[in-house]
């Protein structure tokens, strides 16, 4: 039996015997350092308070979450590998987040726990970064929003890191960090980058940062930093900014000056600093090397290849991401030296905004970004077509997951989210042995946040947001094939036909210009979206700008973002009216004849659950009872109860009447078991319940952190009647959903 876990912006499957995670989706983070590709191919990302280890080792399959690392209690901001020059097997992970904290994981029999906690900031972690120093010791540097660096030291890998040193910038604040070692010595360089465009230059000297050169160029926020070595001599730091350029530095030891005969190559800016080391001076020189202008939009991100992959030395290439929508990779060419755009990557066109940060992989095989609503796109470099290819990896909601259901079959699962968007994830079967889970379709992107979904038979599910209606959708032509010729589905499952009062089976759907309404696509209508009828009333310049996106293609794997947003989105099919304040709570019966929904109530006239007949889309009356909003409703798996949780901290049971039984109005439930103020078993209020399989029992969760349990005739059970979790979360935490399996 397959069952769900839905958490605050992570939808995970499982298996409940032998219980194993089999899938989980889940979005990056808008930050900028939210990303980072470590060793072992393994891929570190922040995806709301956790900290997600993916493994996209086999790209044409999409790749597996592996572990997801719980212990901040805010948003994650930048996540970072330790890098260990001699190979270790063992990883090192470092995140920093919004709750002030910098938590640094390690790995211990395949999982990742929490083994040092560096606390001391005052404001949100912005950013990381670490390195081994020559005597082993591992060096720490972390930025957060008091208008701090911090640099921090450990000796030991047994022993906890201790911070050495406070760097204040005033009234400013650093939104990169990198660190490297200075060419021909031992001594580490640290280079921080912030809203005041300048790039401060420290060096360790007699166990202390000293602050060593100001570079200056950048016309706005540095917003990334990477440092690359350019040979046994020489240091190149690359440098972005939301002014839209990328400015490369070269760092390396000053020589004496050459004869005046002699060429000498054109430097834009020269600056020098002093490093005490072993016992001798050394002098370094920072140069100007280039600027890199082919971004239309701020540069967010910059990473240099490794210059090795397993010890074999790779050419030298920049990697940088901008709100443009493009990934670039850059490199010098080999007869002048002058850096070049080699590939260009990303989106073009669409509503969605740009990337946020970048990785190449170790091999340079492969990148990785992601854009502003938390996509994640791997690109890959197919020797075969010698051409950059997309390919799936991780997807999920960029924010909290409000609703959850399996379709009636069990063939796919439906999620909705605070990022105003519902989902559709499916098994892709690859072989009869070898199957993943993605994201297929992606039905309603909304103007509202989605708070609750409910599924209905023959591929539809009814909705509800923040707003007063209810919507129901319906898959098209386009949808449901792509899914047969992916999934498990087969023919005999789709029913190619119309829905009920449709005439033809939509091709797609698509969102017209400043409306909220998914609107079919017809066959022939695709490119436009507008019908004939239509197109014949359009002239001049008008139609130049048409209003659809929708693409027919046949997919040979799960689809990319871009399609995710452009071609799957599933028409509306109706919209039920009737209730008075924003949607909170949504229903379906076993056998898909009625729609209980509830809405947002201060009042008991408010928090009425209105009762919709499928068949016929129409209101049949309503059940008030509570007084305040409804926060979840669940028909028991034979159809015949309806239970309901509310904000007053009160549950009530509802009984379907026979059929023949005709009194007090002809509502289809009677009340037949409730709580009120002076039986309430929670002392806080109710946000979910659920139903055990044999319709005999049901469980509703509080806020206040413990589970109740009663049968199917509204008694409570003597045991277990009460159930606390053993570890009781924070006060910041709160149960939200459960699931009978």
């Amino acid at each position: 039996m397959q069952g769900f876990v839905k958490s605050s912006c992570h939808v995970v499957c499982a298996m409940a015997t032998g219980v194993r995670m089999v899938h989980a989706a889940c979005a990056v983070n808008r930050t900028s350092h939210a990303l980072s590709c470590g060793p072992l191919g393994l891929v570190a990302f922040a995806s709301a308070r956790s900290v997600v280890i993916y493994e996209p080792r086999n790209a044409k399959l999409g790749g597996r979450v592996l572990q997801a690392l719980n212990g901040h209690n805010g948003k994650v901001n930048c996540v970072c590998w330790i890098s260990k020059s001699n190979c270790e097997s063992e990883l090192e992970l470092l995140s920093g987040a919004s709750d002030n904290l910098v938590l640094l994981w390690k790995q211990q029999d395949k999982q990742f726990t929490c083994s040092g906690r560096l606390e001391g900031h005052e404001g949100p972690v912005t950013a990381v970064d670490s390195i081994i120093l020559a005597s082993h010791d591992l060096l720490l540097v972390t930025a957060a929003g008091d208008s701090s660096v911090r640099v921090w030291l450990r000796h030991a890998p047994e022993d906890a890191a201790v911070c050495v040193q406070v760097l204040s910038f005033g009234n400013g604040f650093v939104l990169a960090l990198a660190l490297a070692l200075l060419p021909g010595t031992e001594e580490p360089i640290l280079a921080c980058g912030g809203n005041d465009r300048t790039i401060h230059l420290y060096a360790l000297q007699e166990n202390k940062m000293v602050l060593k050169q100001r570079l200056i160029g950048h016309e706005d926020w540095v917003r990334d930093l990477d440092f690359a070595v350019n040979g046994p001599e020489d240091l190149l730091l690359a440098s972005c900014s939301q002014d839209g350029y990328i400015r490369l530095w070269q760092i390396g030891v000053q020589t004496e000056k050459p004869p005046e005969d002699m060429d000498v190559p054109l430097r834009l800016t020269e600056n020098t600093f002093i490093v005490s080391t072993a016992g001798r001076v050394v002098k370094f020189i920072v140069t100007a090397e280039a600027v890199l202008a082919g971004h239309d939009g701020w540069v967010l991100g910059v990473h240099w290849q490794s210059s090795s992959s397993k010890g074999v030395l790779q050419s030298l290439r920049l990697l940088s991401c901008s709100m443009d929508k493009t990934m670039v990779i850059w490199a010098p060419d080999p007869d002048t030296g002058v850096w070049l755009e080699q590939v260009r990557v990303g989106d073009v066109g669409g509503n969605t905004l740009g990337f946020l940060g970048c990785q190449f992989r170790d091999d340079g095989c492969a990148i990785m970004g992601y854009v502003f609503h938390g996509a994640l796109q791997l690109w890959c470099f197919d020797s075969d077509s010698q051409e950059w290819r997309l390919h799936p990896a991780v997807s999920g909601h960029a924010g909290s997951v409000n609703g959850l259901a399996w379709d009636p079959a069990g063939c796919f699962l439906l999620s909705a989210g605070a990022d105003q968007t519902t989902r559709l994830f499916a098994q892709w079967v690859h072989s009869p042995c070898v199957s993943t889970w993605h994201e297929f379709c992606r039905p309603q992107i909304h103007g509202y946040a989605l708070q609750c979904l409910a599924p209905l038979p023959h591929f539809r599910f009814v909705s509800g947001a923040d707003e007063k209606l209810l919507r129901a959708f319906a898959a098209p032509r386009h949808a449901l094939e792509n899914l047969a010729r992916l999934t498990s589905l087969s023919s005999a499952d789709l029913d190619l036909k119309p829905t009920p009062g449709e005439e033809r089976l939509a091709e797609g759907a698509c969102i017209p210009a400043l409306g909220l309404s998914n609107k079919a696509v017809f066959q022939g209508e695709e490119n436009t979206g507008r019908t004939n009828d239509e197109k014949e009333r359009m002239s001049g310049t008008g139609d130049r700008y048409p209003q659809s996106c929708f693409h027919a293609c046949q997919l040979d794997e799960p689809p990319a973002e871009h399609h995710l947003l452009q071609n799957t989105l599933w028409p509306e099919v109706q919209k039920l009216y009737g209730h008075g304040y924003e949607i909170f709570a949504v229903a379906t019966d076993p056998g898909s004849t009625l729609i209980a929904s509830a809405c947002k109530a201060s009042h008991p006239d408010q928090a009425a659950i209105l009762l919709w007949s499928v068949a016929q889309w129409r209101l049949l009356g309503s059940l008030v009872h509570h007084s305040l909003t409804v926060t979840a409703l669940a028909f028991s798996p034979d159809g015949s109860r309806l239970l309901a949780a509310s904000r007053d901290r009160t549950w009530s049971l509802w009984q379907r009447r026979d059929k023949a039984d005709t009194s007090k109005e002809g509502l289809p439930f009677v009340l037949i078991g409730a709580t009120d103020k002076a039986t309430a078993i929670h002392s806080r209020l109710i946000w979910d319940c659920a139903w055990s399989h044999d319709s005999e029992y049901f469980v509703t969760a509080g806020r206040d952190h413990k589970l109740r349990c009663g049968n199917g005739a509204g008694v409570w059970r003597n045991h277990p009647a009460h159930v606390e979790p053993q570890n009781r979360p924070s006060s910041r935490g709160r149960l939200v959903a459960i699931a009978y399996l």
